[in-house]
């Protein structure tokens, strides 16, 4: 997925159940945030990039500060953290949806 490349009509068709505009008696939270999973996984990828970059750059520009540099090293220890999180949490919905055959979740990251 390409974030530059979001299809909002795509996600629309997604959420609407059939034709006509969107009809919120039908309408699930599971369907909702199975039409939008591939994006906040893509948006959570590109801010824990960010995070890491602006850790480094805070290490690089501490000028050997400690406070500095122990400020820095915890952005970088958080970006990893929520990298693991974010990988673990992915692959864990992944092994529950193929254990439990729910094609549904099988088929949001296709």
């Amino acid at each position: 997925m390409k974030l530059a490349q979001l299809n909002f009509s795509t996600l629309y068709q997604e959420l609407r159940p059939s034709g006509g505009a969107i009809n919120f008696n039908n309408l699930t939270l599971g369907g909702i945030i199975g039409a939008l999973l591939p994006y906040i996984f893509g948006i959570a990828g590109l801010l824990l990039l960010l995070y890491l970059i602006f850790g480094g750059f805070s290490l690089l520009t501490s000028g050997g500060d400690p406070k500095a540099v122990q400020a820095a090293k915890e952005k970088i220890t958080f970006a990893l953290i929520g990298f693991v999180i974010v990988f673990v949490s992915f692959w864990l919905v992944q092994i529950i949806g193929r254990i439990l055959n729910i094609n549904a979740i099988i088929q949001i990251f296709g």
